[in-house]
C-alpha cells in the first residue's frame, strides 16, 4: 500500500510539472511529463544534460505510444510489439509529436515499453509515457539506490518512488527502428 501512495504522489508531482525519481530495470531514472516544457528543461538542468541529446520515453504498453507511432509502417509496429515489454529502446522516426527537448537534435524519438512493474504502474497511473533518463549528473555514474538519488539531487526532486531495480546489469539496448543499427548494447 505504501508504494501505491508513492505512485499517487509521484503522478500528482508529474501533473504539476515536477521531476521524479524511480527504479528501472538497471538503474534509477529521472522522469517528468514529456509534454511539459518547464519540467523537461528543469530535468535537463538537474542532470546538466545537453538538450541536443534528447531523452527516452517509457510507457507501460505499446498503445500508450500510439500518438508517437502514427504513420509508422505496420511491419515496424510488429517489430516494436515483438520486443516489448523489455529492455529494448527503439529510435523511431519523429512524426512531429515529440517535444524538441525529447528528441533533441535528432529526427528520431527514443521509446521503450518497460517490463519493470513499478515503471509500468507509474505510466498506467499517469495515463501515458513519461521521460526516463538515468538519475545522474551528465558523465557521472547513474544512481543505483534511492539513497544515491538523494545524495546526488538532494531536495531538487518532487517525488521519489521507492522500489527495487529490475535486476539487469546494464541499461536498455538502443536500436534504430529504420536501419536496425545498434547504438548501445
Amino acid at each position: 500500500m505504501r508504494q501505491a501512495r508513492q505512485i499517487e504522489h509521484a503522478v500528482a508531482a508529474l501533473r504539476r510539472g515536477g521531476v521524479i525519481a524511480y527504479p528501472t530495470e538497471a538503474v534509477w531514472g529521472l522522469g517528468c511529463d514529456p509534454d511539459n516544457d518547464e519540467a523537461l528543461a528543469r530535468l535537463l538542468r538537474l542532470k546538466a544534460r545537453d538538450p541536443a541529446k534528447g531523452v527516452i520515453l517509457v510507457a507501460a504498453r505499446l498503445q500508450q505510444f500510439n500518438a508517437w507511432l502514427k504513420g509508422l509502417p505496420p511491419a515496424q509496429r510488429v517489430t516494436l510489439a515483438a520486443s516489448w515489454p523489455g529492455p529494448n529502446t527503439w529510435l523511431v522516426p519523429d512524426n512531429g509529436r515529440s517535444h524538441a527537448l525529447v528528441h533533441g537534435e535528432h529526427d528520431r524519438v527514443a521509446l521503450r515499453v518497460s517490463a519493470h512493474p513499478l515503471v509500468a504502474a507509474l505510466c498506467e497511473a499517469f495515463g501515458g509515457p513519461i521521460v526516463s533518463t538515468s538519475a545522474n549528473v551528465a558523465s557521472e555514474p547513474p544512481a543505483l539506490s534511492a539513497d544515491e538519488v538523494r545524495a546526488i539531487f538532494g531536495d531538487g526532486l518532487d517525488a521519489i518512488v521507492e522500489g527495487e531495480l529490475g535486476g539487469l546489469g546494464r541499461p536498455s539496448t538502443i536500436r534504430d527502428l529504420v536501419t536496425g543499427r545498434v547504438l548501445r548494447s
